[in-house]
């Protein structure tokens, strides 16, 4: 049996960790211009196996851009958008991953260099770890997820243009008026979302999430994204190692703990920079100690005030909406991630940047609702 180029290329470049061996491997595969037909559909192979271990298109492509470049994550949206041809239907949340895939063509150099990219790539696809699958599959007989309607896009694209207005201007009162705005669409939102389950016994399964928690400050971050879910009826469990929190909740929960978290994050660098920028006209000297506890301090004073908040009345009607929701919640954390441990925060030793901290968080826009009801 005669072995193939792709196959004696893989040989010689997956399975060792050295550049000679990737080298060698590029220039088998440089030589033979007859095996890039084969080389693709290796490649799809690849992105068909990481669905199968529980990723999904966001997830493959934000460990590509943080281990590798941007001409591998080009490589790769194009070979996902390849396979995408021969998979089935995946939801919502997949097809909107799938049309946020870059469609820049890779530039193609020399076939050697390009070669390379590819190895590179195949080698981590290769690599990638079995995780929690987000999907599940339908019941038979069972409920059918309530799908979005044209209302439901609009509001979202409401909310998503003023919290990026509020974020973008440099005059606080705009920031103010912007944000409640879409608090105040986030809100109705969620009412109404509640008001249908109260009157569906079918209600939507909860759904899951992936959210990316990315260096550096990535533990404070991880603790800011737990706070918000939390006062949003979800919950989070962070994997350190792969750089993204799992959120599980109710879709339209999920939506909002999204929204929230970006600009509560946008926020806080914006006012992270202006602290620094006075402790250096004050002709003090920050380090990375000083936004640690900055962003420290930021997580758990918002924290605080989103748990204040979520403790607002809610009508007697909807009580045993939002404990039948929260149970299922915690029944599907719980089959997703039979065993969990705690952390602590590290690293919070600057006075200045937990004080600075504290201050913006409690400066920062956090309702995301009105009491139901």
């Amino acid at each position: 049996m005669v072995t193939s180029t792709v196959e004696r290329a893989f040989q010689a470049a997956l399975y060792a960790d050295s550049d000679s061996a990737l080298d060698v491997g590029a220039s088998l595969l440089a030589a033979d211009p007859a095996a890039d037909a084969e080389l693709t559909r290796r490649g799809e192979e690849f992105v068909a196996t990481a669905w199968r271990r529980g990723w999904q298109p966001a997830d493959v492509v934000r460990i590509v851009r943080r281990e590798l470049d941007d001409v591998h994550a080009r490589v790769l949206s194009a070979l996902i958008r390849s396979q995408a041809s021969y998979d089935g239907p995946r939801g919502p949340r997949w097809t909107a991953q799938l049309d946020e895939l870059t469609t820049e063509a890779p530039p193609r150099t020399d076939r050697f260099s390009y070669a390379t990219t590819v190895l590179e790539l195949y080698r981590l696809l290769l690599r990638l770890p079995t995780i929690e699958p987000l999907e599940q599959p339908a019941a038979a007989g069972g409920a059918t997820a309530r799908q979005h309607t044209t209302s439901d896009t609009r509001m979202l694209t409401r909310i998503r243009a003023l919290l990026a207005k509020a974020e973008a201007t440099g005059f606080p009162e705009e920031a103010e008026a912007l944000s409640a705005k879409a608090q105040e669409l986030m809100a109705r939102h969620s009412v109404d979302e509640a008001v249908l389950a109260a009157g569906a016994p079918t209600a939507d399964a909860p759904g899951a999430c992936r959210i990316g928690v990315e260096p550096p400050y990535e533990q404070a971050k991880a603790v800011l994204l737990d706070a918000v879910a939390t006062a949003n009826h979800c919950r989070a469990v962070w994997n350190e190692p792969l750089g993204f929190s799992t959120v599980v909740g109710f879709e339209p929960d999920l939506e909002v703990v999204e929204l929230l978290y970006t600009s509560l994050l946008v926020q806080a660098q914006s006012a992270m920079a202006k602290a620094e920028a006075a402790q250096r006209a004050g002709g003090r000297k920050r380090t990375k100690t000083f936004r640690q506890s900055f962003l420290a301090a930021y997580a758990h004073r918002v924290g605080t005030r989103l748990r204040e908040a979520a403790a607002s009345p809610v009508s007697e009607d909807l009580l045993p909406v939002l404990a039948t929701r929260e149970v299922a919640v915690t029944d599907r954390l719980d089959r997703m991630f039979p065993q969990t441990t705690t952390t602590r925060l590290r690293g919070v030793s600057d006075e200045a940047g937990w004080t600075e901290g504290s201050d913006a968080a409690d400066r920062a826009q956090v309702r995301s609702r009105r009491p139901l009801g």
